[in-house]
């Protein structure tokens, strides 16, 4: 299954879904409309992920679950409820009130000659307009299927930009810290708060762990999770074989090893030809468009790595 496909999920698997559903507000003040649209889309997924339904019956109803919602993906809603134009009231309080931009607006109505097509386009932000009469199935189907996608993409780069902003506040905060173990661990916690994004990121489990060369050994000098029990140890004497093995490859290659769960990351200090690595694992996949951010994080450690060696091999220089 590709990562845009609508499928039909079997009903019988118990397996659970590995990423959170997609919320889909229905908001309609007919119960019926709201028992037909969850049994055609029950069972579809989306990028992987299953979809959650919400239900609101008024335009205050739908106002106060999106407000306390913002997570909301897509709202199919209703035009003509308590009022000829609370539909329209709703996308004004969204759009306007709360600021919310990301969130899919798609308005039904079974009767159009209330809010005429065109002027409903061109005066509200919303993203789709369709008549209940002819939202089939299939059409169901597809127009879930835009919102989301457009959604997930709206999502997307909006988490880069916030990944930017915690690239520099992050390189900031590293630059601050002068000794080799608070360095160590700060560059865990800054990587880790980099990569993830999401409000419920305290929920994952996840390990990371920084070494340096200390000769003869490549020592560990900050670890978290299952690593933590291991800072000050020879990281050849205490790292399980599988996981000194991407530890090596980074060392050997020089450069960022990047997998689904791992990454790996060695900052070359050519002065003094020591090495910092970094290593990070998460039961939680670990997302490749994070791969840039990483990466640009990984450039300034390593120069805040080059400025914290060089006075400490200008005194060894001196003795």
């Amino acid at each position: 299954m590709d990562d845009d496909s609508l499928d039909f999920l079997d009903e019988d698997d118990d397996q659970a879904a590995p990423l959170r559903a997609w919320k889909i507000l229905i908001v309609d003040d007919d119960p019926d409309i709201h028992d037909v649209t969850k049994l055609a889309l029950t069972g579809l997924e989306f990028n992987g992920r299953g979809l959650e339904f919400l239900h609101a019956y008024s335009g205050a109803e739908a106002r106060e679950m999106i407000a306390g919602q913002p997570d909301i993906a897509l709202v199919l809603l209703d035009v003509v409820m308590e009022s000829d134009h609370a539909g329209l009231d709703v996308v004004e309080y969204v759009r306007n009130e709360l600021g919310n931009q990301f969130i899919r607006i798609i308005l039904r109505t079974g009767q159009p000659g209330q809010a005429p097509e065109i002027d409903v386009i061109t005066r509200y932000d919303i993203n789709d307009y369709k008549h209940k009469t002819e939202l089939t199935r299939q059409r169901l189907f597809t127009t879930i299927y835009t919102g989301l996608s457009a959604y997930r993409d709206l999502m997307a780069l909006d988490a880069n930009r916030r990944g930017l902003e915690k690239v520099i506040d992050a390189s900031a905060h590293i630059f601050e810290l002068q000794s080799l173990e608070r360095f160590a661990q700060g560059v865990i916690e800054q990587l880790c708060a980099l990569l993830f994004l999401e409000d419920d990121a305290v929920m994952l489990h996840a390990s990371g762990m920084a070494a340096a060369d200390c000769e003869p050994a490549l020592r560990i000098l900050a670890g978290s999770g299952r690593f933590e029990s291991l800072v000050g140890s020879d990281a050849a004497q205490a790292l399980d074989a599988d996981t000194l093995a991407r530890i090596h490859k980074a060392r050997e290659e020089g450069r960022l090893i990047f997998q689904s769960h791992q990454i790996a990351a060695v900052q070359s200090a050519p002065t003094d030809h020591s090495n910092f690595v970094i290593y990070l694992e998460s039961d939680a996949p670990l997302e490749a468009s994070a791969q840039r951010l990483v990466e640009m994080f990984c450039r300034n450690v390593s120069i805040a790595w080059r400025n914290l060696r060089a006075p400490q091999s200008a005194n060894k220089t001196a003795d």
